[in-house]
């Protein structure tokens, strides 16, 4: 059994993971997934990714999805948040005027920084199209409910933690338009996500209804994504469950990013110091840089 994959046309082997839908989506009682041999894209049943981007949800993103959601999403703000955008703003080649938090959910990422880094908050937004109702929600400012288009301004980087693994590929094509309408030349992006090599390793990841993850990225299929809008893609080196994407990228398609750390944006490194802090999420993004190398 195979399917066309639906990013290179190619055929897909499979299914190599079924998962029952213990009868709590009743279009698909089991979902079975592929994987791709020229992209290394893994992803659910074509049918349902169809009836995803026809407006099917796999549940609903209400009171009850994020009273379960706030204690994960809390926990990954307050660490690996943290981790990856200290990371992200080493990597960048561009001084930092405005950063982003992309799909922030309820915000927690613009609180973990509030603490750490409360001198560059008039610099870091973050922006969810689905959010919590406001009593689950961040207070931030500069938390903004809508899409990146809608904000109206330009960034220079940004992260994306746990999203794209509930995209389809239509979805994100419709991300990364959207990200090459509101970035300067250069800007850069870290997007956290498993990547194809994590997931053979843990096939608990796929998991279409409890966590919502229907597909499945590698660097490969987020080059098929990305590039027709500007961007370059770079795998990260030790790193399974993260991708970087620059857009009008002047660097080498080999560049290796984590030589980047020794000569950060002088205005970059100066945001990760704070006069409360002090250096810490500059000791943390070159130590998390290379902790996996």
């Amino acid at each position: 059994m195979s399917e066309e994959c639906p990013l290179c046309a190619q055929s897909a082997k499979g299914p190599f993971h079924a998962v029952s839908t213990q009868g709590r989506l009743k279009e698909f009682p089991e979902i079975n997934y592929f994987e791709c041999d020229v992209c290394n894209f893994i992803f659910a049943d074509p049918e349902l990714l169809r009836w995803v981007d026809d407006g099917g949800a796999l549940r609903a993103y209400d009171s009850s999805y994020w009273t379960s959601e706030l204690e994960p999403a809390r926990q990954r703000s307050f660490g690996p948040g943290l981790a990856r955008f200290a990371e992200a703003v080493l990597y960048a080649r561009v001084p930092i005027r405005h950063f982003v938090d992309i799909g922030t959910g309820p915000g927690y990422l613009l609180d973990a920084l509030s603490i750490q880094l409360p001198s560059a908050m008039d610099r870091i937004y973050g922006v969810e199209k689905f959010p919590p109702p406001p009593d689950m929600r961040t207070r931030q400012p500069n938390y903004f409910v809508g899409s990146l288009k809608e904000m109206r301004r330009k960034f220079q980087a940004g992260t994306c933690i746990e999203v794209i693994e509930h995209l389809t590929p239509k979805m994100l094509r419709s991300l990364a338009a959207d990200l090459a309408e509101v970035s300067d030349p250069q800007a850069l992006y870290i997007f956290n996500t498993a990547l194809t090599d994590y997931v053979h390793n843990d096939l608990s990841y796929l998991d279409p209804i409890e966590r919502g993850h229907i597909t499945c990225w590698s660097v490969e299929a987020a080059r098929k994504i990305f590039q027709p809008y500007g961007f370059r893609i770079f795998g990260i080196k030790g790193k399974t469950w993260a991708f970087v994407a620059e857009y009008r990228s002047q660097a080498a398609a080999d560049d290796d990013l984590i030589s980047r750390i020794w000569t950060p944006v002088e205005e970059n490194k100066k945001m990760l110091h704070d006069p409360h802090s002090g250096s810490v999420l500059y000791v943390l993004g070159l130590d998390t840089a290379r902790a996996y190398t």
